[in-house]
């Protein structure tokens, strides 16, 4: 299956972008893996006339805004819609846009009509970066509310998330009990979690970072043991990471059962026949991809300085 995936991008000039979450087999076949903000900018340098986004329906949205020429596929369209994505809309932001006088920041983990209607977006690396460029105290920012509260903390502008109550379901499981039941289990490991953790579990955190950030910061990292607080799979991403440096550490997962089931939803048999019968094709109308490509791109540009 993984040769006929390979002969297929020779023959047909396609790439394939996988995100951290994913399962070792598909990060082993991948041209190129990463976080949100590294995939979207991956995506812009793409040079290949296809595109093949292991991933969720908004990360392959983002591929297509940054490469409208292109073919953009995501292998499964059932069960890979992002639930938190799909949390915020178009009557959402208007009502407060109504309210209030101020940018909005999304984070990329949205969907396409909705990036078409922020002033920029931003990812979980990135996000306080953003937020503090902008000139405004106030600043309206959504889906996730934990996320939010993390750059309220870390800017000190007065951040109105909204929908109030958005947020990633996965990272939402994390609770202070699991945090006390693993650090007495390893006492000397290193927690690190991603900023859509609660408030609570962000506090107790020794590291907040995005899953590029947890990857760089075990490989670089003098310690030998690690309390992973985010999907389940970025551990076997860390553990090829370390396998291609020799290195052998522990890694821990703050739950075993932090797993995403949209993204699960990928898998090699899929990407074969994505790249087969060139399904399922990413189509978005114009007027969004030129509205929410300004955002992205904006981004991308600060994330640069």
């Amino acid at each position: 299956m993984i040769d006929k995936i390979n002969k297929l991008k020779e023959e047909k000039n396609a790439i394939i972008l996988a995100h951290n979450y994913q399962p070792k087999e598909i990060l082993k076949i991948a041209d190129f893996v990463g976080d949100s903000l590294e995939l979207c900018i991956k995506a812009k340098e793409a040079d290949s006339d296809i595109i093949v986004f292991a991933g969720v329906d908004f990360m392959a949205e983002s591929a297509k805004i940054l490469n409208p020429d292109k073919k953009v596929l995501l292998p499964e369209v059932e069960g890979t819609k992002c639930p938190m994505a799909h949390q915020l809309n178009k009557d959402i932001i208007l009502k407060y846009k109504e309210k209030y006088s101020a940018p909005l920041v999304v984070y990329v983990n949205t969907t396409a009509e909705t990036k078409a209607l922020a002033d920029i977006t931003c990812t979980s690396a990135n996000a306080d970066k953003i937020v503090s460029s902008l000139d405004s105290d106030i600043i309206l920012f959504g889906p996730d509310k934990n996320l939010a509260y993390y750059v309220k903390k870390k800017t000190g502008k007065n951040i109105i998330n909204i929908p109030e109550d958005g947020g990633c379901y996965v990272h939402q499981k994390f609770t202070l009990e699991d945090v006390y039941r693993v650090r007495k289990l390893y006492p000397k490991a290193i927690l690190l979690v991603h900023p859509e953790c609660n408030p609570e579990v962000q506090e107790k955190a020794d590291i907040i970072t995005s899953t590029s950030g947890m990857v760089r910061y075990v490989l670089n990292s003098d310690e030998e043991e690690f309390i992973i607080g985010t999907e389940r799979d970025l551990i076997g991403r860390i553990e090829l990471e370390l396998e291609k440096l020799g290195l052998n550490k522990k890694l821990i997962p703050l739950r075993d059962d932090a797993i995403c089931k949209e993204m699960k939803r990928i898998t090699l048999n899929k990407i074969l026949e994505s790249l087969e019968k060139e399904k399922y094709e990413i189509n978005l109308d114009e007027e969004i991809i030129d509205k929410a490509k300004k955002a992205i791109e904006r981004m991308i540009e600060l994330s640069k300085n």
